[in-house]
């Protein structure tokens, strides 16, 4: 039921300690040609909210692209209590349709898709979600929506699913070029889903621990 990669949920991930370098949040706005979608807005503007570590290598990213296209973010920071909400709707989902599922098995079937509050990187503005657009705002055909889940899509949210093929796979290769060029790693259940700093990220590039830890949105900086 689960790929051969790691996922979020995985005791390795959760035990990489995390040491918080005290960067602030910053708003997307302050990186030149990023561009910033709506579709997850809030009253607060906190999901346009990301540590300015990342916020800094998104623009090495974006100068990396070829002429013409953007990188477009749709979600960055997220509450904690958020966070909770979204990870709870979805198991509760996963128990409903798979009645006989332990409740191990539901936590770790839900963090494909949805990261366990205690580990998430979006909460500590380490992730951010974000796809490809043109310069009138149009997104790039990536195989499968942005926040699709392994079931509405039929794995297709997976980056390396076999069924992404021609140009939503060139454009998958380009974005993981340009982020992973950038520092980023990708979650592999969700082509979107990109992060720096974060224990994920720490496991996958063997750092000793995360650079950010869960974080108030108060805390922004400029």
């Amino acid at each position: 039921m689960v790929a051969d990669f790691v996922l979020i949920s995985d005791p390795a991930v959760v035990a990489v300690p995390t040491v918080d370098c005290g960067e602030p949040l910053s708003h997307v706005r302050e990186c030149p040609g990023v561009r910033l979608d709506t579709r997850r807005s809030d009253d607060e503007q906190a999901y346009a909210l990301l540590r300015s570590g990342l916020l800094e290598r998104l623009g090495q990213a974006q100068a990396a692209l070829p002429a013409g296209l953007h990188l477009l973010v749709v979600e960055g920071y997220r509450p904690l209590a958020l966070q909770q909400a979204y990870f709870t709707g979805y198991s509760d989902w996963l128990r409903g349709e798979h009645p006989d599922w332990s409740s191990a098995t539901v936590a770790t079937m839900a963090s494909r898709y949805i990261a366990p509050p205690e580990v998430a990187p979006h909460t500590a503005g380490a992730a951010v979600d974000l796809t490809l657009c043109d310069a009138a705002g149009v997104e790039l055909d990536m195989g499968a929506a942005v926040n699709a889940t392994p079931e509405d899509s039929e794995g297709a949210c997976y980056f390396a699913a076999a069924s992404v093929t021609g140009v939503a796979r060139a454009n998958r290769d380009l974005l993981a070029r340009v982020l992973g060029g950038a520092g980023l790693v990708n979650y592999p259940t969700e082509w979107w889903h990109w992060s720096y700093g974060d224990r994920y990220w720490a496991h996958v590039t063997g750092a000793d621990h995360a650079h950010y830890a869960a974080i108030d949105s108060r805390t922004v900086g400029g």
